[in-house]
């Protein structure tokens, strides 16, 4: 199945919603009390889960199309932000930074969640070298504390895309990644998430990046460094993931900060970053003085 956050038209606010080929139908219209957000979906378990498939399979009524929707990030309020970065040996090469024994971890701010469709401000002022990063998003469905790599794809609720938008300028001065990628806008998730069943292996997907009309990142999940269900195994040791939490898992090779000459996001760029089997996200830019 595959679940998004959008505003419906005339709507006050985003719902959360469940999609298909012929459009999106809220969650609640399917199910009675059906849920409005999908961590409140995710903390009902396969249970609830369930009654949603069913109510969808069984649904005759009218659905949305996607293209009279507005979205919101695919997860709106998620316990933690546990970026990764340097997962691909490639993209450690090209930004002359070293892959460690193991992962490079940092936190993401919830300012920076965005919307697939939307627009990313930033201030001139501030950065003037914005790139962008294609990764994985991996949504964790229940608790996940000391799992090893053979179980650790059993807590995963479902998959998305994220553009880990980074200001390189930033990075570069400072010693924590945390600010230069939690800007305002920084971090569009989305436009969907994909359940878990849907994925049967997440190291064996195409991903990449358009930024404009040129393609800029083509690559293979399976390049990561460390495969999903390490890195879960990994960042539970000692602490437990939390069901919503979100984990982007790294970029592969292509940054724009590394071209010559460099490609890096600006005043009217449009990016689109995707992964095979989950969507494509798009953002606009804009600057200011």
């Amino acid at each position: 199945m595959r679940f998004a956050h959008v505003t419906l038209p005339d709507a006050a606010g985003p719902t959360l919603v469940e999609v298909s080929e012929d459009g999106a139908v809220p969650v609640s219209v399917l199910v009675d009390g059906g849920a409005t957000r999908l961590e409140q979906l995710i903390a009902g378990g396969d249970e609830a889960l369930d009654a949603v498939r069913a109510a969808a399979s069984a649904y005759a009524g009218p659905r949305t199309p996607l293209a009279d929707v507005v979205f919101s990030p695919a997860v709106m309020t998620p316990p933690a932000i546990m970026a990764v970065g340097l997962n691909y040996a490639a993209h450690s090469g090209e930004l002359s930074l070293k892959t460690d024994d193991t992962p490079t971890v940092f936190t993401l701010w919830p300012n920076s969640l965005a919307g697939h469709g939307g627009t990313t401000t930033w201030s001139r002022a501030q950065t003037a070298s914005v790139d962008y990063e294609a990764e994985l998003g991996v949504v964790i469905g229940r608790p996940a504390k000391d799992v090893d790599e053979a179980s650790a794809l059993d807590h995963v609720f479902g998959y998305t895309v994220v553009n880990d938008i980074s200001a390189r300028d930033i990075q570069y001065s400072e010693a924590q990644w945390c600010r230069c990628k939690s800007l305002d806008g920084f971090t569009p998730v989305g436009p969907f998430v994909v359940t878990r069943d849907e994925i049967p292996d997440p190291q064996s997907l195409h991903i990449w990046t358009r930024v404009d009309d040129q393609i800029v990142q083509d690559a293979s999940t399976g390049q990561m460094v460390r495969s999903v269900a390490t890195l879960i195994a990994h960042l539970s040791r000692g602490i437990t993931l939390m069901p919503g939490t979100l984990i982007p898992t790294g970029s592969p090779g292509g940054s724009g900060y590394s071209r010559d000459p460099q490609i890096l996001l600006r005043d009217g760029s449009t990016v689109t970053v995707a992964v095979d089997g989950i969507g494509e996200l798009t953002t606009r830019c804009a600057t200011t003085d």
